[in-house]
């Protein structure tokens, strides 16, 4: 069962989080019929392309109850459902300027229960709320999408990393990340999985500054 790849990861899930994660498979495939997003030959490998690679944040951080992240662009809800599940502790809004991705985020969200979840059709711009975290995944280069999200940080820091995003990339981003002039640490995700989809994959954790 796909499935498996995420306890083998993450062996101390309950017997909530098993069957929620077990769930994705079925909700995700039978919405992609009918709004299409995630491409054809992802929604085969969802597990290792979507739901682990989302919790690639979650060997970086493991946010404390009562975190409030932000998901940027969040598609048809990665990073942010997985890590909502991991994490139920932690409230989660995710926004994306589609409405139909947002559809979809809110009807899998419900299926499986998930009470930590808030969702919206739009802009982070637009967004007058504040955050410990902001999570994403590959939405756009680096210094552009710092200044979408730079006034939406919470000032109080609990976690074991200051506040600040945590942005899932690939590739080689030396040229990116100095056009951005941030202070930076990168994980690379091979550290964390074997599966040679992560080869390049990293999370990029900026500061607020």
């Amino acid at each position: 069962m796909q499935a498996d790849i995420i306890n083998k990861y993450f062996p101390d899930l309950t017997p909530l989080q098993k069957e929620q994660f077990s769930k994705l498979q079925e909700l995700y495939t039978s919405w992609n019929e009918k709004i299409n997003v995630i491409s054809r030959k992802d929604i085969d490998a969802l597990y290792v392309r979507h739901v682990l690679h989302s919790l690639g944040i979650a060997k970086v951080m493991s946010f404390e109850p009562g975190t409030k992240v932000l998901d940027v662009g969040t598609d048809g809800g990665f990073p942010g459902i997985p890590l909502a599940i991991l994490f139920p502790d932690v409230q989660f809004h995710l926004v994306d300027s589609i409405g139909k991705k947002i559809k979809v985020v809110k009807a899998v969200s419900e299926a499986l229960g998930l009470e930590n979840v808030e969702a919206d059709q739009m802009r982070a711009e637009q967004l007058k709320s504040q955050y410990h975290f902001v999570v994403s995944r590959a939405v756009t280069r680096l210094k552009p999408f710092y200044q979408w999200v730079k006034n939406k940080f919470l000032k109080d820091d609990f976690n074991q990393l200051p506040n600040g995003i945590l942005y899932l990339k690939g590739g080689d981003l030396k040229e990116e990340l100095t056009e951005s002039k941030k202070r930076y640490k990168l994980y690379n995700l091979p550290d964390f999985f074997e599966e040679p989809f992560f080869e390049t994959k990293k999370v990029v954790y900026v500061p607020k500054s």
